[in-house]
């Protein structure tokens, strides 16, 4: 018997610092920050916010609670997709982790609606995105057309938030299309290279389990190019400081390409998510060369 599956039925949890640790970890700290960096984005590129550390602590409390939620509903996958995550292997309880999402949602919500404005309308939109797209009634998840709108709907809203003014600034607008389409093409089909078989055991139709593996390794690889020739064009001709961000986005996509369709990403979970890393790799290089750019 693997070591996961013995812990299945083990919660080794200690004190209320623990399960906060394995919250964290089960809603994904690599995404928590990029969530974090594409609202500080929108703040940078439109001049700051006088409320920005509220804002963003209230924004990353939404997001925490959507992705634990997520957690907490993924379990069945995790587990047949190997998955080491805590709440698969038995580490956090599903009832500690549901207590701790339902505080971070009650608490975002609280405070967006003392930040008031935008904040106080867009909070509950987001916690409502991550309930559908997990959970009952609309299991958003399960099909990746669903999984395509619900992230690149929260990345838009995110970096809207960042900036909350009226209108986008030119180059926000060029930025966050962009990237908000990264997460939704891009994003959402490498993740499913790795988990194909877990997905279709737990009864999810996206394009891997439905279309194959070859199908999705083309339409990321297409994705990925086209967005970053795109990205680079609009650029030059819209936004010449996002230069060098489209400079390290195309990069990244030619990565993602070249590691999707070759023999780099063939073989055991960890070899298939190699396109995703490079996917997530690039997103982090993207905005923090637009930071850099924006407050320089």
């Amino acid at each position: 018997m693997s070591t996961v599956t013995a812990a299945i039925d083990r919660v080794a949890v200690t004190s209320p610092l623990t399960v906060l640790r394995l919250c964290f970890a089960e809603a994904r700290p690599c995404v928590l920050v990029i969530f974090l960096l594409r609202f500080l984005t929108g703040a940078a590129m439109s001049g700051g916010r006088p409320d920005l550390v509220a804002a963003a602590l209230v924004w990353e409390a939404a997001v925490f609670f959507v992705y634990l939620y997520n957690g907490v509903t993924d379990v069945r996958e995790d587990r047949l997709n190997g998955s080491a995550r805590p709440i698969a292997s038995g580490l956090l309880s599903r009832g500690a982790a549901i207590w701790i999402a339902v505080s971070a949602a009650v608490s975002a919500l609280v405070g967006g609606l003392l930040l008031g404005g935008p904040m106080a309308a867009a909070v509950p939109v987001l916690i409502l995105l991550g309930l559908a797209y997990s959970g009952p009634p609309c299991y958003l998840k399960r099909r990746s057309g669903g999984a395509m709108v619900t992230v690149t709907v929260a990345g838009l809203l995110t970096y809207y938030m960042g900036e909350a003014a009226a209108v986008p600034t030119p180059k926000l607008l060029v930025l966050a299309l962009v990237m908000s389409l990264w997460m939704g093409l891009v994003g959402a089909t490498t993740k499913d290279l790795s988990d194909a078989a877990g997905d279709a055991a737990a009864g999810r139709q996206t394009i891997a389990v439905t279309r194959g593996d070859r199908r999705v390794r083309r339409l990321a690889s297409i994705s990925a190019v086209t967005l970053g020739v795109v990205f680079l064009v609009a650029a030059v001709v819209v936004a010449p400081e996002l230069v060098w961000p489209a400079v390290i986005m195309l990069v990244g996509a030619g990565a993602v390409a070249v590691l999707a369709l070759g023999d780099l990403s063939q073989g055991d979970r960890a070899r298939r998510r190699r396109p995703y890393r490079a996917f997530m790799v690039t997103q982090y290089g993207v905005h923090l060369m637009a930071i850099f750019v924006s407050v320089v």
